[in-house]
């Protein structure tokens, strides 16, 4: 099947700042459904195999898009590295739901995409955004969270929390760019004034739609309960624990291949089996 790919496409939201967009769309003489892919904590869209798994979701049948989040600490010249530090210092996550709203606001106006069936898809934290995304939102049919997180507070605690309020700061070391990433009060600030807002589980019992939730076996950054919390939460949801996988089902950055890793085809056959149902 063709696919037509657009990088890079410039999305603009007055309530954060513009930010980039990729858009997948295969070809069809009617329109399709749309899915929206949230990255989640340190990604970005062209993380690892994101590309891989978008282009077989796509060739499946579906227009598939995936967004970097306005302040995720890449720019629009530099999409792949984290080069401004001082935006990923004043993410939150009421700018992240913005920017999702922003996203599916911009392509359901294309007329290849079918506005009336709109699928959500988070790996990790941007699970947790999407999964509230999916409550909030009625134009939602359909939510698969990858690796998903049951809730959002990974806050520090105790003294720990004393010192960032004191502070007005804490660093997050990243291994792989062997990068100091910090978090402004902001945040956590953010995240107390809507603390009804941002509870994943009841976001989750308010959607009414389809649900996958896959979560790799040996996920290192997610237990499984998380996993066991959605599928409790989300009426109706379907399970796949993947055996022996971890929480980027295989993949790194940079991933050279032109095929997926064995638990990444694995879980993006899932998905396509469940869009499909």
């Amino acid at each position: 099947m063709n696919i037509s790919i657009q990088k890079n496409i410039p999305i603009s939201n007055p309530n954060t700042r513009t930010f980039l967009a990729d858009f997948f769309v295969p070809e069809s003489q009617k329109p399709l459904p749309l899915v929206v892919f949230c990255h989640g904590y340190k990604g970005y869209k062209d993380w690892g195999a994101w590309n891989l798994m978008a282009e077989k979701i796509t060739s499946a049948g579906f227009c598939f898009v995936k967004f970097n989040f306005s302040h995720n600490g890449t720019s629009m010249d530099h999409p792949t590295h984290f080069i401004d530090l001082e935006a990923f210092g004043n993410d939150n996550f009421t700018k992240q739901l913005s920017d999702l709203d922003a996203v599916i606001d911009y392509f359901i106006a294309d007329e290849r995409v079918d506005g009336q069936e709109i699928i959500l898809i988070g790996h990790s934290r941007g699970g947790g955004v999407a999964t509230i995304k999916a409550g909030e939102d009625k134009r939602i049919k359909k939510l698969i969270t990858l690796a998903g997180v049951d809730h959002l507070d990974f806050f520090p605690k105790g003294e720990r929390l004393s010192h960032w309020m004191s502070e007005g700061v804490f660093y997050s070391f990243n291994a792989r760019t062997q990068q100091e990433m910090p978090h402004y009060i902001q945040l956590y600030h953010d995240f107390q004034q809507h603390s009804s807002r941002f509870n994943v589980g009841n976001h989750a019992r308010a959607f009414h739609g389809k649900s996958l939730v896959i979560h790799g076996e040996k996920d290192e950054a997610v237990t499984l309960k998380a996993a066991e919390n959605l599928h409790l939460w989300l009426k109706g949801a379907q399970l796949c624990i993947l055996k022996d996988a971890q929480h980027t089902f295989g993949a790194k950055e940079p991933w050279d291949s032109k095929v997926l890793p064995i638990h990444l085809e694995h879980a993006t056959a899932l998905m396509i089996s469940f869009l499909k149902g």
